[in-house]
């Protein structure tokens, strides 16, 4: 999509005649929404010092030009695109990112990555360079005409409000690699640009090139099927049994019937914690991306995404992997099938609202919308935060309403908890979720143990995690996220007085804290774990969750206030009580089940509650004491019931 397309004549007389800007908003609001009025000084600022650097008898009139161009499998938009032949009359499109910057710093140890003044405050976000190179990557690897015509799509910054100063920091060695792919031009270096443009650009083409980008069939290149291929075989973590197989087989079928006759479907897969609902959906994304599809796996979380787009990383290019990973709020202003499948992990955490603006309508509607196919994995029981409306019920209705097909499955093998549904039940009714009928327990196929000391717990899991990385530490939200008041590595946010214990918050590794080597020192939060698994766990459940009075309480007023997953519970408790109370209970309850499921072959717990540490290690000691009773046959199961049932 292109918000404005030209020809150099036409730009240089809406400049001069002032309609540019105009047109620019118009077009914007038609095709795609209204936008900021930041991003409308921005074209007004912009815009003329491109005029200016166009202000050039030897680029020709008739060269293509598009400004605000939607990379087609993205929610990018590239600033600034000329279009025409070179020299030897080869197609070309020189790509310009535009930045209005005044200020940058360098940030060591991150790959891209620079920080520069927003909104009064200093943020990060991808060097220039990078940026502009991605984007033409992105174009390269999903534009059919692109790659068979070998278009020559070449990439560079125009910094124009920018004067470089001695060893400054936007050019620094440790960003090489990107700058010579894609240059930057400052403030006094409008002659330099000029000279990159004419290098590849002599001949105009009457935005002929343009149009065949537009146009041009949408798939992926060649390239990335093959190496998205080859890093998932033979990756054992990838591979997929039983049920995993046959809803891969069936998903398979459905998309490529969706890909024939263009009628949307939907498949509803449904699965609790640890049935290999990642594994599926990854397999999923290799599969129908090798079948020319243009798909891309969507979580709200973004700690899955980055850790899943690591593991298949290899030597692909970063943009081209990051691309298949996407959150659930960019498809907001997404045409209709823009792609083929999208695979939402997670689907239970999907809001109905995207971004900091709180827009579109609904992120399930929206999906549904951008694509021919779609597929939900859910577990309703791990919805975490106020705004989780990922459900069955609502994916089938908004499914209906674009008369779209719809599909479900189940999976129900586990593979977590060293495949123990037992287990899972146990937590359910341990933590007062639901009645089960393991009251007494389940085969001990699984290291459970209650601690008495967090200390000995770190401990333990700094020991687990030497044999191959798979052991953290993960509690629940009860402890401030002040990662501005850090100062340094040493500071701490989770203090447990009682026992002389403090550690740190994962504040500076939000997104691969499930694989970087350091983060064995850290603590994860249920952001950083959900829909990732672990071999051990050791999990601080906090004051938020207690045991008085014979039975399991919570309380939302012992989360911390940098919570945002019961943001608005205090408003919704003054005015409907008892609604706040049950959607407190159920998010809390919720959040501590999914933390001791992470781990396939052992769960470590602490409780800051002596109540509940009493509690849980009692109901451990029923297990512990009925398997015994299992092998030698001494005492009976109804025997031990009445116990707990007299002791509690």
């Amino acid at each position: 999509m292109i918000i404005y397309e030209g020809i150099k004549e036409e730009f240089v007389n809406d400049i001069e005649s002032g309609v540019l800007v105009n047109k620019l908003y118009e077009n914007f609001k038609s095709k795609i929404g209204r936008t900021s009025p930041g991003e409308v000084r921005s074209w007004q600022n912009s815009m003329q010092y491109m005029y200016m650097a166009l202000n050039d008898k030897d680029i020709p009139l008739d060269v293509g030009i598009a400004i605000e161009y939607k990379i087609p499998a993205s929610s990018k938009r590239i600033d600034f695109i000329l279009t025409g032949t070179s020299e030897l009359n080869k197609e070309a499109a020189v790509i310009i990112e535009l930045k209005q910057w005044s200020k940058v710093e360098k940030v060591s140890g991150k790959d891209g990555v620079v920080k520069t003044l927003m909104n009064q405050r200093f943020v990060e976000t991808t060097h220039p360079s990078y940026q502009a190179w991605s984007y033409a990557a992105l174009i390269s690897d999903y534009n059919e005409y692109v790659q068979q015509e070998n278009i020559q799509m070449k990439p560079c910054v125009y910094m124009h409000n920018y004067r470089l100063c001695e060893r400054d920091p936007i050019l620094d060695n440790h960003y090489r690699t990107y700058i010579d792919r894609a240059p930057i031009f400052t403030l006094t270096e409008v002659e330099k640009l000029r000279s990159f443009i004419k290098r590849y650009i002599r001949h105009g083409d009457n935005k002929e090139v343009l149009y065949r980008i537009e146009n041009g069939r949408i798939r992926p290149s060649k390239s990335l099927q093959d190496v998205l291929g080859s890093m998932l075989a033979g990756n054992e973590e990838f591979i997929m049994v039983d049920e995993q197989k046959i809803a891969y087989e069936n998903a398979i079928q459905l998309a490529r019937a969706s890909w024939s006759d263009n009628k949307k479907r939907v498949l509803i897969v449904k699965g609790g914690p640890g049935t290999g609902k990642s594994v599926l959906a990854i397999n999923l994304l290799v599969a129908f991306t090798q079948e020319e599809m243009v798909c891309q796996y969507v979580t709200k979380n973004s700690a899955p995404r980055h850790v899943y787009a690591a593991k298949l990383k290899g030597n692909m290019k970063r943009c081209s992997i990051n691309n298949l990973f996407k959150s659930s709020g960019v498809f907001v202003d997404a045409r209709l099938n823009e792609l083929d499948a999208i695979i939402v992990d997670e689907a239970h955490r999907l809001n109905e609202k995207s971004g900091m603006y709180r827009k579109g309508e609904h992120q399930i509607k929206e999906i549904i919308h951008a694509s021919r196919f779609s597929i939900f994995f859910l577990d309703e029981n791990q919805r975490v935060h106020m705004d989780d409306v990922g459900s069955i019920e609502s994916v089938k209705t908004f499914a209906l309403k674009q008369k779209a097909q719809v599909f479900e499955m189940e999976l129900s093998s586990q593979f977590r908890c060293n495949g123990s549904d037992g287990y899972l039940a146990w937590i359910d009714d341990v933590l007062g979720i639901r009645e089960t009928g393991n009251v007494d327990g389940f085969d001990m196929d699984y290291d459970l143990q209650v601690m008495d000391n967090p200390n000995d717990m770190k401990d333990l899991i700094y020991e687990k995690n030497k044999i191959n990385n798979k052991a953290r530490m993960l509690a629940g939200y009860c402890w401030e996220w002040k990662k501005e008041s850090r100062s340094n590595s040493l500071e701490h946010n989770i203090i447990i007085p009682d026992h002389l214990f403090k550690m740190s918050w994962n504040l500076d590794n939000s997104q691969t804290f499930a694989i970087d080597e350091t983060s064995v020192h850290e603590v994860g939060c249920i952001h950083t774990s959900q829909g990732l698994e672990f071999d051990y766990v050791g999990v601080i459940i906090g004051e938020d969750l207690r045991y008085e009075s014979g039975r399991i309480v919570t309380d939302f007023t012992k989360r911390a206030k940098t919570d945002q997953s019961l943001k608005g519970i205090k408003k919704l408790y003054a005015r409907e009580p008892q609604k706040a109370l049950k959607l407190a209970d159920e998010i809390i309850k919720n959040t501590y089940r999914t933390l001791m499921t992470r781990g396939q072959k052992g769960c470590y717990i602490f409780c800051v509650d002596p109540g509940l540490q009493s509690y849980m290690k009692h109901r451990l000691a029923i297990i512990r004491a009925q398997n015994k009773c299992y092998i030698s046959n001494t005492w009976s199961q109804s025997s031990l019931v009445a116990e707990e049932k007299e002791s509690y």
